[in-house]
C-alpha cells in the first residue's frame, strides 16, 4: 500500500493543493511498517494535475486536511481512496493510525467558507 499525505515541515498540510510537498508512506499492510518514506515536491498546481500525479506514483490512498469536491472526485476517478478532514498532525502518525484503524478525522476545512490559514482566506477550496 502506497499513501501520500500533503505536508509542510513534516505536518499534514491543511489544504492539499498548496502544500508545499507531499509525503508518500510505502507500508507493508501485514507487519504495519513502513518499506519507504519519500519527500517530493508536487507540480505546479492546476485543476486535476496533483491527483494524476499522486496515482501516477502508485497510491492508493490520500491522508488530507482539505480538500474540495472536484478533486476529491478526481482522486477517485484515478483511482485514489481520500481520507479529508485530517487535523494538523505528523504525517507520520496519521498514517501510522490508518494503519492500525485509528486515524480521527474531522470536518473538511474546504467545507467551510470561513476556513483560513496564516490569517487569509482559502477561497479556493471549492475551485480545487
Amino acid at each position: 500500500m502506497k499513501i501520500a499525505v500533503p505536508t509542510e515541515n513534516g505536518m499534514v498540510f491543511p489544504h492539499f493543493g498548496h502544500c508545499p510537498t507531499f509525503t508518500f508512506f510505502e507500508v507493508d499492510l501485514e507487519t504495519k511498517e513502513f518499506r519507504n518514506i519519500e519527500t517530493l515536491i508536487p507540480p505546479p498546481h492546476e485543476q486535476g494535475v496533483i491527483p494524476a500525479w499522486i496515482s501516477r506514483q502508485g497510491c492508493t490512498h490520500i491522508i488530507a486536511g482539505g480538500m474540495g469536491r472536484k478533486a476529491m472526485a478526481m482522486f477517485e476517478q484515478n483511482g485514489v481512496q481520500v481520507l479529508p478532514g485530517t487535523p494538523e498532525i505528523k504525517a507520520e502518525d496519521a498514517v501510522k493510525a490508518l494503519l492500525i484503524g485509528d486515524l480521527r478525522t474531522g470536518s473538511n476545512p474546504c467545507n467551510d467558507p470561513g476556513f483560513k490559514r496564516n490569517g487569509k482566506a482559502n477561497r479556493q477550496c471549492h475551485e480545487d
